[in-house]
């Protein structure tokens, strides 16, 4: 339904999460998708579903934080990008909109990240 713009290219660069240093990104909606967005406003806590292209699907075990002084975790009990289904899960603030456009805080997502789905957060103020 549309991609992550963000200065974020290299995913070593990328922070663990997105409260850990991601810089202001923006969601881009494709064409036939902008209805679906036309309601979202500056201050809106979202949920983004995202598809983790560069993700590594053969992986399910992983040393948390990829720090190598930790035990390996199955994957599904960590945040590792790489695992067999790549589903990103980000909280962000949207902080601006434009017709196609979210900007937003809180997203580790590198650049050109497709967007699979937008959620508010429940209990929220402001979801409807």
């Amino acid at each position: 339904m549309g991609r992550v713009e963000s200065p974020l290219t290299d995913l070593a660069d990328a922070p663990k999460q997105g409260d850990e240093g991601a810089p202001p990104a923006r969601v881009v909606f494709h064409p036939e998708f902008r209805a679906a967005a036309a309601d979202l406003r500056p201050g809106d806590r979202l949920l983004l579903l995202t598809w983790l292209h560069e993700a590594d699907r053969e992986v399910q075990s992983v040393h948390p934080r990829s720090d190598l002084t930790r035990p390996r975790e199955g994957v599904f009990s960590t945040r590792s990008p790489d695992r067999p289904n790549p589903i990103g899960l980000h909280a962000v603030t949207v902080t601006a909109t434009t017709e196609d456009t979210l900007t937003v805080t809180g997203l580790e997502a590198i650049d050109g990240t497709p967007v699979i789905d937008v959620k508010p957060v429940l209990g929220d103020p402001g979801a409807r």
